[in-house]
Formats: C-alpha cells, sequence, structure tokens
C-alpha cells in the first residue's frame, strides 16, 4: 500500500502485508495463514515492524494463535476532514478461538514529517464474542475520536465506554470512561456504542436531553426513544 502519495512523505513509505501458508483454526477448520505487517521506507531499506506489531497478550487462551491472521482494514482516515492531515488504520484479527473469542487489534499511527517517521498513536486490542467494539468516528460531532465498549466482569453486566480524543499534539487522550447503561443481552439490536450515543455526547457536553437524540448514521431509527439512559429505535 502506498503511503506517500496520501500522507506526502519525504520518502517513498509503503505498508507491506504478506500471508503465510493456509492453517487451521482452533476447530480445525481451514484458515488464513499468519499475516506480516511491516512499513518499508524505502526499497533498499528493511523493513520497520515495531510501529504496527503487537506482543502476545498475557491471556494464555490467546496462544498460538493469538497473531494477526485477518486484516479488517488498512487505510487512511482524516481526523480533521478530507482536508486535514490522515493518520493510518489498521485493524487485524487472529483466529477464533472455540468459544468464538478473537483477539481484535485496532491501531492508529501518525506521519512525522519532520522526522520522516511513521508513529503509532492508538493501539487497543479486544478479544470477547460479547459485542465489544473500537470505532474510529469518521465525522459527526465526535469526528477524530476513538470509542471503545467492552464488557464489565461483574454484575449488573454492561459495558466500559471509553473516548479517547485527538489532542493538538496529534495523540490520543481519554476523555471519559464509563459504565454503560446498555446490558449484556438486553435485547436491542443495536452496537453498543450507537445506543450509548446519548449518554456519550451529554458527557462531553455535545447533547443535552429535550435535543434531537443522536441516532445511527447507518442504521435506520424510525423511533427513537430512551429508556434507562439507553438509545432504543423500535
Amino acid at each position: 500500500m502506498d503511503l506517500q502519495a496520501p500522507f506526502r512523505t519525504r520518502s517513498p513509505w509503503r505498508l507491506l502485508v504478506t500471508q503465510g501458508p493456509q492453517t487451521e483454526d482452533y476447530g480445525g477448520n481451514p484458515a488464513p495463514g499468519a499475516l506480516d505487517l511491516c512499513l518499508q521506507k524505502n526499497p533498499a531499506e528493511p523493513c520497520i515492524r515495531k510501529p504496527v506489531s503487537a506482543e502476545p497478550p498475557t491471556d494464555a487462551g490467546f496462544t498460538p494463535g493469538w497473531g494477526p491472521h485477518y486484516l479488517e482494514i488498512a487505510k487512511p482516515v482524516y481526523p480533521n476532514g478530507q482536508g486535514g492531515t490522515p493518520l493510518l488504520q489498521l485493524v487485524t484479527a487472529s483466529l477464533h478461538a472455540g468459544d468464538g473469542d478473537q483477539l481484535v487489534v485496532t491501531q492508529l499511527l501518525k506521519y512525522d514529517r519532520s522526522r520522516d517517521v511513521f508513529e503509532r498513536i492508538y493501539f487497543h486490542s479486544t478479544g470477547t464474542n460479547t459485542n465489544d467494539e473500537v470505532r474510529f468516528i469518521a465525522d459527526g460531532p465526535l469526528k477524530g475520536a476513538v470509542i471503545s465498549a467492552e464488557p464489565t466482569q461483574n454484575a449488573p453486566y454492561a459495558y466500559w465506554i471509553t473516548v479517547n480524543t485527538l489532542t493538538s499534539a496529534r495523540t490520543y487522550r481519554q476523555a471519559i470512561r464509563y459504565r454503560s447503561a446498555t446490558r449484556y443481552n438486553d435485547g436491542n439490536p443495536l452496537a453498543v456504542i450507537d445506543s450509548e450515543m446519548p449518554n456519550i455526547e451529554q458527557r462531553l457536553g455535545l447533547w443535552r436531553p429535550g435535543t434531537p437524540l443522536p441516532t445511527p448514521r447507518t442504521t435506520p431509527c424510525p423511533k427513537p426513544r430512551l429508556k434507562h439512559m439507553e438509545l432504543w429505535c423500535q
């Protein structure tokens, strides 16, 4: 993937992704081979893996198939709009475990033109099969933010919602973290981040009760309503 054009790099940077031989998942089913990701400054130099690689998780349940086998997203994203400076978004996923868990790693990298290098400024992994998600917000009042939803480990079972926002130094910092109003397996068909958007925007001073509810941009929501501060569309 050419990075020189979208990032206006001084050197002909590119992202290289290669895939190993086909393998098997935990159930013995055919699965794609392991991925190797690296950044190359120019064809004469070795590939650099550190900015785009990840350390193995401490949870032994993810070994030995914890590494990336699926490339979900590899593209420039624009936290300040199409005319602004992009970030490189990478999302990779491991093989599925026997219970359906899958390690999904989300990374964002910035390009530092003064040093002609790429730096990772956001890294987060999720691994369960309980509707956890990490989402880069491409537009709207939270444009450029990254929101994660991860299940809590104790009752009442809900989600930890974390919002990281981009600073003027082009780093990410945590803006809010709270326990969701959305409960696990409560019957709401919306993604957790969508059902929590009124809570998220209210906590950040971007929405207040009495004004139109923030509704999903990709999911029809003909009858938006709040139920215990959780957004429902039916």
